[in-house]
Parts: C-alpha cells; sequence; structure tokens
C-alpha cells in the first residue's frame, strides 16, 4: 500500500484561537536530507472521512459476531462505534453495542466492587447506551455508578492511589465525570480529580507527568533512573500518551466548561498535544516511543489514533490554533486513512496489548486490535465535528 511521506512542522505553541481552518497551507520544507513531500495538511470531504470510518466499523464487525468480553480493549472499540453512531445514526452499530452490552448485563469486568480502571471503562459505553436510548432504563448504568459511588463516598473514600498507570486516565476518568453531570453530584468529579493528582504528581504519587516536556511516563518503571531505551534515551510511550489525550478529552467534553479544575485539564491537554506536534512522524504517524525515533521505528497505529483524535478535539473547541495544529491533525488522519486502513476495511499498524514500545513487537501491516479501531472511530468523528463548522 502507498505510504504517504510528511514534513515535520515546528513545535511552537500558538495562543489564540483561529476560526475552523480546513484547509492549510503545504508543509515547510524539513531540514533533513532526503526527506519528501508528505501527505496534504488538509482533511478530506465529511463523506470521505465517514466512508472510512464505516468501512473499518464494519470490517470489525463482520469479523466479530460474538462482540467479545467486557473488558478494557473491546469496551474502548464500543466508545469508538458510539461516537460513530451519534454521527452517522446507523442502526446496525448501535444494535450490535446493545447486543455487546446486554451479553454482560450492562456489568462491569470483576464486578461493582472492583476499584481497577480498567474494569471502569466499558461502562462509558454503558453511560454512551444510556443517552442514546432516553436516560430511560437505569439498569444499563447501574453496575457503573455503584462501582464509582462506593470509590467515592463508601469504601474508603481517601484512598486515591488506585491509579498507578496513565492508562488510567482514559478508562476511569470520563465514567466519573459523566456520573458527576447526570447525577449532579459534585463528588463524582473530586473524587475523580484527587485520582487523576494521584497519578499526575510525584508529592505522594508516583509523578507520571513530565513537567519538561509535557508528557506522561507509563508507569513508575520509567521514571528517571528507570527503564530507558537501548541507546539511553527515556521511554514516553507513544500510547500511552495517547491515553491520557483521549481521557482529558472525553472529560472536557463531559464536564460544564466552568466546572472545578477545568482549567488545568485544558492547560495539560495542550501542553501535551504541543510536544507531540513537534515529534510527528514525516508520514504522519507517530513512534512508539515519543522520545527516541531510533526506537523501534516504524508506523504505529494506536497512539496515532489518540494523538488525531486529541489535536482534532483541541481545534474545535478552541484550546489551540487551527493554523498551528489543524494540519498535524489532518496529516494524522491521513496516515490513519490512506496507509493503516485496507481496501477491505482492516486496519492495520496497530500495536497489540502492552506497557511500552517493545510490547508485541513487530507491529506491521496485518497487526491489528480492537481498542486500535476503537481510537480510529474516536479520531474520525472528531474530525466529523469539525468538518460540520466548515
Amino acid at each position: 500500500m502507498h505510504r504517504r511521506q510528511l514534513l515535520l512542522r515546528a513545535a511552537a505553541l500558538g495562543t489564540a484561537a483561529a476560526p475552523a481552518l480546513l484547509t492549510a497551507g503545504p508543509a515547510r520544507a524539513d531540514q533533513r536530507p532526503g526527506s519528501a513531500p508528505g501527505p496534504a495538511a488538509r482533511l478530506p470531504a465529511r463523506e470521505e472521512i465517514t466512508e472510512a470510518l464505516t468501512r473499518a466499523a464494519d470490517h470489525w464487525i463482520s469479523a466479530h459476531t460474538d462482540p467479545g468480553d467486557n473488558q478494557w480493549a473491546r469496551a474502548t472499540f464500543f466508545s469508538g462505534l458510539l461516537a460513530l453512531h451519534r454521527a452517522t445514526g446507523r442502526r446496525r452499530h448501535l444494535e450490535y453495542a446493545r447486543a455487546w452490552a446486554e451479553k454482560h448485563g450492562y456489568a462491569l469486568h470483576n464486578g461493582v466492587t472492583t476499584r481497577h480502571a480498567d474494569d471502569h471503562n466499558a461502562g462509558q459505553a454503558y453511560l454512551d447506551l444510556y443517552e442514546a436510548e432516553g436516560r430511560r432504563d437505569e439498569t444499563k448504568i447501574a453496575a457503573i455508578e455503584e462501582s464509582l459511588h462506593r470509590m467515592a463516598f463508601t469504601d474508603r473514600p481517601e484512598k486515591n492511589d488506585d491509579w498507578w498507570w496513565d492508562d488510567a486516565l482514559h478508562m476511569a476518568m470520563p465514567p466519573f465525570a459523566r456520573l458527576s453531570v447526570v447525577r449532579g453530584e459534585p463528588g463524582y468529579a473530586a473524587k475523580l480529580h484527587a485520582l487523576y493528582t494521584h497519578t499526575r504528581d510525584a508529592e505522594g504519587g508516583p509523578g507520571l507527568l513530565d513537567d519538561a516536556t509535557g508528557l506522561w511516563y507509563r508507569d513508575d518503571r520509567f521514571l528517571p533512573g528507570g527503564i530507558v531505551s537501548p541507546d539511553g534515551r527515556p521511554v514516553l510511550w507513544s500510547r500511552g500518551n495517547g491515553w491520557v489525550a483521549a481521557g482529558l478529552v472525553k472529560t472536557l467534553d463531559a464536564l460544564p466548561a466552568g466546572a472545578p479544575h477545568t482549567v488545568g485539564y485544558r492547560r495539560t491537554l495542550v501542553r501535551l498535544l504541543a510536544r507531540v506536534r513537534g515529534v510527528q512522524r514525516a508520514d504522519g504517524f507517530w513512534n512508539v516511543n515519543l522520545a527516541d525515533a531510533a526506537h523501534l521505528p516504524g508506523p504505529e497505529t494506536s497512539g496515532t489514533a489518540f494523538f488525531t483524535y486529541g489535536l482534532a478535539h483541541a481545534v474545535r473547541t478552541g484550546l489551540v490554533p487551527a493554523r498551528g495544529f489543524l494540519p498535524a491533525a489532518a496529516r494524522g488522519w491521513h496516515a490513519l486513512a490512506d496507509t493503516a486502513l485496507h481496501a477491505d476495511g482492516f486496519l492495520g499498524y496497530v500495536q497489540g496489548v502492552g506497557d511500552r514500545p517493545e510490547s508485541s513487537q513487530p507491529v506491521t501491516a496485518e497487526t491489528t486490535a480492537d481498542f486500535g479501531v476503537g481510537g480510529f472511530l474516536l479520531a474520525g468523528t472528531e474530525l466529523l465535528k469539525l468538518r460540520g463548522r466548515g
């Protein structure tokens, strides 16, 4: 399959939000010898994005007549599928998601007593179905509500060290935020922030946010003095940072604009996106290690999808200027849709389950995973919202 090349852009962060910019100018020349022109820094037509998303979703569904378990990876796929349903209204996507949820009785892996963020990820899709069907059936969110209520109010509510890895921010921040809004209960949002702060800060927690770069370490094994790349560079895992970006996007989408702590969440998201924009590959993808381009170099879809999702959201909501950031989102989309997505809808170059760049290697055009498809659907549906502005 033809792989487009793109030119790196500067990482300087603009400040003022610009109007929707759906046709950016060409990328400037890269300084590296031999660099080639890259994919267009323009979004394709809405119909073209929708077709690619539908092709990917329908391929996954046709290949998985059993919708699968209710753990984090499959739940991420359903988060993306339900986002696609909201964008297009296709009934078959809603029905497939409902069949999955009903298969599991809208329950959580490991039950309502679980404190593990991965187990709470299914609650995002259950909340989506609850909203999609008019908030009429409280049983759809009974399990996720009971589990989060225990954490926030009754089962050691002072314990805030449950999120010790950065993936947890995507898995569990959004359901806390959404329940806070659905129930009008600020205690859920307060608990979210306490858990998040513990994960972020070195004082009392693992301190996974690297203040110097705005990027996140996957867990405390990778902090300075710990695991490094073969060349001795830090390991700042692409998908781990993608999980953080996606968790912040979903949380900001859920909470009212003036809710406590949203200013901090926005600032953290913008810093992360500004940094990753500066290390985007020449072909529009991101490497598995954002701090070392030589560490298992090659295209990777899941991190790229979540960064594209975050960039599109930040442009759409005015957190960043379109002129500086939309081209990176557009190039990320072209990498995903023109290279990773096969003609039949199979989505390749997805790094499988793991916790670092070395996990599930090698990544090839024939490697895929449910959460990667979910990330692709989230990215594309966010770009459709941008397209709706123009």
